[in-house]
């Protein structure tokens, strides 16, 4: 797929947006997607170097701010951190998550499934109250939160992964109720997705993996990318509360063979 091309340099007054976890994968090509059309962009990552490799990358119009997603003083601080180098945040893609569980939810100890609802869920809660509080309340924006299919219905072996989604998509609509009407909130739940975070679902055999696509391929980062492009853009205006499935045509049920 064809990376578009980006402006040189984001103007004064261009938007903003912060996407958490915008270092690589899925993230990193939504900090692209959003370079792209002239958007000023603040990515996050635990990773400094790779953190400052996607910084370069994407150009004048970006910045970085290294911490880990669930800790509300990274949180305090990447949101001021663009407030006061831009003025302004309008868009905010709560991208950051983790599955350091894998197995039936049954198995799962507690104390890991409450990890994995930090890292997933409060995350993207605490991003949308200072986002909201320090410029969202006052003038408007999006946010949209990065979910799964896997929080759309029962995944095996991925049981406590896909509650925490599944409780991302509720927050999506109850902030979208509380928010509105200056600002929209929206998810998206991707399939599976060729990223390093992904690929032990497909690397033994993606063919036989993508052959249960109707699409009969994987996603791409790019594929989340335009459609969280479309979802912080104006064409998008009447769309608020909605979880957007980007699956290859997999929930249909199609034959697999």
């Amino acid at each position: 797929m064809t990376e578009p091309a980006r402006p040189e340099v984001a103007g004064p007054d261009a938007p903003v947006a912060l996407v958490t976890g915008g270092s690589r994968g899925i993230g990193l090509g939504i900090a692209r997607a959003l370079t792209a059309r002239g958007t000023r962009v603040c990515v996050t990552g635990r990773d400094r170097e790779r953190l400052a490799e996607a910084v370069a990358e994407l150009g004048p119009g970006a910045m970085g701010v290294a911490g880990k997603a669930h800790d509300p003083a990274h949180q305090a601080e990447a949101v001021e951190r663009v407030v006061t180098a831009w003025g302004r945040l309008d868009h905010l893609v709560n991208n950051a998550g983790g599955n350091p569980v894998f197995g039936p939810l049954i198995e799962v100890e507690p104390a890991s499934l409450a990890k994995v609802f930090e890292i997933n869920v409060l995350s993207a809660f605490g991003f949308a109250r200072h986002a909201w509080r320090a410029w969202q309340r006052e003038h408007g924006g999006s946010v949209v939160n990065v979910s799964s299919i896997a929080g759309l219905g029962a995944a095996p072996f991925l049981g406590g992964y896909g509650v925490t989604k599944a409780a991302l998509i509720n927050l999506t609509e109850q902030l979208a109720l509380e928010l509105a009407p200056g600002v929209r909130v929206n998810a998206v739940a991707p399939a599976v997705v060729k990223t390093r975070f992904a690929s032990a679902l497909y690397e033994a055999d993606e063919g036989a993996v993508a052959a249960g696509y109707p699409l009969k391929r994987l996603g791409v980062p790019e594929d989340v990318a335009g459609a969280v492009a479309f979802l912080t853009s104006d064409e998008a205006s009447w769309i608020t509360g909605q979880t957007l499935v980007l699956d290859g045509g997999l929930g249909l049920g199609a034959a697999t063979g």
